[in-house]
Formats: structure tokens, C-alpha cells, sequence
């Protein structure tokens, strides 16, 4: 009698991986680390423990960890465990610096095209660029992005002069037509405001996991206002 193997083949071991890296939801955390957002970084770091644990309740997340600060936008590699992410986000500082959503955008549809990923969560206060050039970016994006605003900012784009430019708008308008055009959602929160930026920051991740019937699972009010707006 033919003894089994004790190990699966290469080639078995990569298909079971692949597989179960499938199972898994993938999502961009991408946050503005401008020096207007400390406070609000730091209660995000806070929060991202509870965030892989709603994952994981469900299947598994991996999440890739995006900002920008003064004139750079950076991105970390793809992590699974949540203490790991945490220690990253730990070792950001916030810096002074114009808002670059267009450039977040951009980013997100190069690795989707790489890779599948199941949805983007962006956090920031300001918009600084022109309207039209994140709607463009967000329209077809293929993931859906949720849009989540601090304070009651109004959009401040300059001309090549430096002076104010385009008709007035709030963030609050630039952001939820971003999450409509990307098929995500819009909240809002403030500073203070943890425990409602936890349920929202657990809502995407069990979105990304196990799409919107997991959403409608969570039972939050906050869920079900995202929920309402992607139906």
C-alpha cells in the first residue's frame, strides 16, 4: 500500500493558498495624516484592533495601510494582523501638507487592478484639489469607497495664482458624490466621537469580508445608514 504524502505538493500548496487568500477581504485604510489630523489618527490607531476582529469574525481581512502628509503619499504592504497594523500606524506622524485624494484614488484602482479589493475607507477633513479631478478618479473606480468626514469644512482649491477658485462647495458634498460615483457610502463624525467611528471603521471591514449581507448583520445604526445609501 502506497504510503499518502505528509506534505501537498508546490503545486497543490499554491492552490490552497490562492484559495484561501480568496476568502479573505481586502481593503485600503487610507487617511489624511496632514497636521489638522493628529487627534483623529490617533483614535483611528485605537480602533483598528476591533476593526481585524469584526473581520475576522467573519472570514479574514487584509488591509493595506495609505496617507499622505506633506508632499508624499505613502503606502505600507498588505497585513493580516492587526497588531502589526497598529505598530505601523504608530509610527506615522502627522505633517503640514495639502490634501492629495486624487492621488489616494489613483492608488486604490492601480491595485485593484492587481488585485481584487473589496473596499477603500477614507478619513480627512479638507479637500484642497478640484472637485472635477476626484470625481473622475472615483467614477469606474470598481471598489467601493466609504467616505467618512470630520467637521464642516468647505472646499478650498487656488488658481495658479494662489487665490481661491470654482464655486462654492463643502466637503461634506465633494465626499458623498466621491462615494456615490464609487458605489460606497458617506459619514460623518467628529473627534470625539469614537465609539461612532468604531462602528463604522467594523461595518466596512465586515462589508469587505462578507459583502452587504454582512453589513446589514451588524445592527448598528451606523451600519444601516451606510447600508441605505449603497441600496
Amino acid at each position: 500500500m502506497t504510503a499518502l504524502p505528509t506534505q501537498p505538493s508546490p503545486r497543490v500548496a499554491a492552490l490552497l493558498d490562492k484559495m484561501m487568500r480568496r476568502s479573505r477581504g481586502r481593503l485600503v485604510f487610507a487617511i489624511d495624516a496632514t497636521g489638522s489630523r493628529e487627534p483623529t489618527w490617533d483614535m483611528a490607531t485605537q480602533l483598528q484592533a476591533q476593526m481585524f476582529e469584526e473581520a475576522a469574525r467573519i472570514g479574514g481581512l487584509d488591509v493595506q495601510l495609505l496617507y499622505y502628509r506633506g508632499d508624499e503619499v505613502r503606502h505600507s504592504s498588505w497585513l493580516s494582523d492587526a497588531h502589526e497594523f497598529v505598530n505601523r500606524m504608530r509610527t506615522v506622524r502627522c505633517m503640514a501638507g495639502a490634501t492629495k485624494i486624487a492621488r489616494v484614488l489613483r492608488h486604490i484602482r492601480t491595485e485593484h487592478e492587481r488585485e481584487k479589493i473589496a473596499a477603500a475607507i477614507f478619513i480627512g477633513d479638507a479637500v484642497e484639489e478640484h472637485p472635477r479631478e476626484l470625481y473622475d478618479a472615483a467614477a469606474d473606480l470598481g471598489v467601493p469607497v466609504f467616505m467618512f468626514q470630520e467637521g464642516n469644512g468647505e472646499v478650498i482649491y487656488l488658481d495658479q495664482r494662489g487665490e481661491p477658485a470654482g464655486e462654492r462647495q463643502t466637503v461634506e458634498q465633494v465626499f458623498r458624490e466621491i462615494a456615490r460615483l464609487s458605489g460606497g457610502a458617506f459619514g460623518k463624525f467628529d473627534a470625539a466621537a469614537a465609539k461612532q467611528l468604531g462602528e463604522l471603521l467594523r461595518a466596512v471591514a465586515a462589508f469587505a469580508v462578507g459583502g452587504i449581507t454582512a453589513l446589514a448583520d451588524q445592527h448598528t445604526d451606523s451600519a444601516r445608514k451606510l447600508l441605505g445609501q449603497m441600496k
